[in-house]
């Protein structure tokens, strides 16, 4: 896959209009996140170790947005050096989006798996002028190789953009049984009505859970 060149202007803003609440099936995430690390590694072992550099920054923005569900703009503002709790496995993410004048810079700490602590680290030592910058690129560069590499393994152009994982990450925890109120606070959701949303399902999805648990 080609590097990036960046865009200019409202390209992420106009993507957006008109957005429905949609996901990715697991098969598709699955797809998706083996393709970022493949993205990463094809360019590891060679010479432009920049380009490495950077591929593996996309890399660490993908599995912090897959894994926490957070704002691509919120995973862009991660403190790495007080907002990482290497140890507990935690991340600190500033929630940006508040209805509220009163809620503004609003911070909530959400769990993370101990092998993406582990990615973290290992890519850390590799490349280790990244470190306290791992997440800084621009929004529309990281949207680009999102887009292209959704694309490479068949994801609808429709899906291919970085706030459906937020969207699936929903789907997922919800499917898994977590509670909602623990869903909104780590999507750093205002209203339980918005994370009220993700809890349709369609007709065939409501019949099997139904028989799943012999109401029918």
């Amino acid at each position: 896959m080609k590097d990036i060149q960046p865009y200019g202007g409202n390209f992420i803003e106009k993507a957006f209009e008109g957005e429905a609440v949609s996901h990715l099936t697991p098969d598709e995430l699955e797809k998706l996140t083996n393709a970022f690390y493949n993205y990463y590694e094809e360019e590891e072992n060679k010479v432009h170790k920049a380009r490495a550099r950077n591929r593996a920054k996309y890399l660490m923005i993908f599995l912090f947005l897959r894994y926490t569900g957070a704002r691509l703009s919120e995973v862009l503002q991660i403190d790495e050096s007080r907002g990482i709790d290497f140890r507990n496995s935690e991340v600190v993410l500033r929630t940006l989006k508040r209805h509220s004048k009163k809620k503004k810079n609003l911070s909530r700490v959400v769990p993370i798996p101990e092998h993406l602590i582990s990615d973290y680290l290992r890519i850390v030592k590799l490349h280790p002028e990244i470190e306290g910058k791992a997440f800084k690129v621009k929004p529309n560069n990281f949207f680009i190789v999102f887009r292209a590499t959704a694309k490479s393994v068949g994801i609808p152009d429709t899906l291919a953009h970085p706030h459906i994982l937020r969207h699936t990450r929903a789907i997922e925890l919800l499917k898994s049984g977590v509670p909602v109120t623990i869903v909104q606070q780590l999507l750093g959701h205002a209203s339980l009505a918005t994370t009220a949303v993700y809890l349709k399902y369609s007709a065939t999805e409501a019949k099997k859970i139904l028989k799943d648990r012999g109401m029918i």
